[in-house]
């Protein structure tokens, strides 16, 4: 039986130390600021992140080199036969494309999954792939559940600010300004691809409810029949992610809820003290 290495990208949420822990590889998402370039969870902390974004810097996302994406497969298929890649959904960002391109030089040996997840859903792709890898299933069979189960998942993401998203051209200085002036809360979705709008509210209370509510009509209507993976993730304070979790778990008691911080990469486009909930179809392994 082949040995295969899981790996995935900081996108993930998942840490260097967790991916040490999980005896799998994380490949760090590079940042520019101020034209400085930085790497997730190496040179770039989370709360440096946030420093950085609170002072107005100018920062941009950007895609892993083909040199250092080939050095860690190159790497990895020394001690394994096949390498299984996660990255984040090619929707958000061209680096999963890149990646898929460059597999085709490694003679099927490498497995790019472009399976449209990002942040909790990529971690829980991963958590998959190791089950399913652990339980003996092959590279192509792990694969083919991965793409099979991809659009089986619901993001739903309020902002506490306007700022970020006017910054990244996702709406007018006009809309942000009348948004502020009234206390308006976009409602954020990711269901695929892309991130859409989803509603528009009065405070954080009215957004709150909304994406609970949405949430529990996918898992009523969407997922009927069956179990879902829910998580939370966040970019407020440890406190305010604190109040969101037993407000979900109110709402939806039984579930283990996972918490995590939002990836750095969506951060960047909603700004910091956003909340979110989310949820993917168990895979029956």
């Amino acid at each position: 039986m082949n040995k295969i290495a899981i790996m995935t990208d900081s996108n993930s949420g998942i840490t260097q130390k967790e991916a040490e822990r999980l005896g799998i590889r994380v490949l760090p998402m590079p940042f520019f600021i101020n034209d400085e370039l930085f790497y997730e969870d190496i040179t770039l902390t989370q709360e440096e992140f946030y420093q950085r974004l609170a002072e107005d810097a100018d920062i941009s996302t950007s895609q892993p080199s083909p040199a250092d994406v080939m050095e860690l497969w190159e790497e990895l298929l020394e001690e394994y036969d096949e390498v299984i890649h996660i990255p984040m959904s090619s929707g958000l960002s061209s680096s999963c494309e890149t990646a898929i391109m460059l597999a085709k030089e490694f003679d099927g040996r490498v497995h790019v999954v472009d399976n449209q997840r990002i942040s909790v859903t990529q971690r829980q792709s991963v958590m998959d792939a190791i089950a399913m890898r652990d339980k003996g299933m092959s590279a192509d069979e792990i694969v083919d559940v991965l793409m099979r189960e991809k659009l089986e998942a619901s993001i739903y993401i309020t902002v506490d600010t306007l700022k970020y998203l006017k910054k990244g051209g996702r709406i007018t200085p006009a809309a942000a300004a009348i948004g502020t002036v009234l206390n308006l809360k976009p409602v954020l979705q990711i269901q695929g691809e892309k991130l859409d709008a989803f509603a528009k509210v009065r405070g954080i209370k009215a957004a709150k409810k909304t994406m609970l509510d949405a949430m529990e009509k996918d898992i009523r209507e969407r997922f009927a029949g069956s179990q879902v993976n829910l998580a939370a993730a966040y970019t407020c304070t440890e406190e305010e992610a604190g109040v969101w979790k037993r407000e979900i778990e109110e709402r939806f008691p039984g579930y283990e809820l996972v918490m995590d911080k939002l990836s750095l990469s969506v951060s960047c486009h909603i700004g910091p003290g956003a909340i979110a909930i989310t949820c993917s179809r168990k895979i029956e392994i």
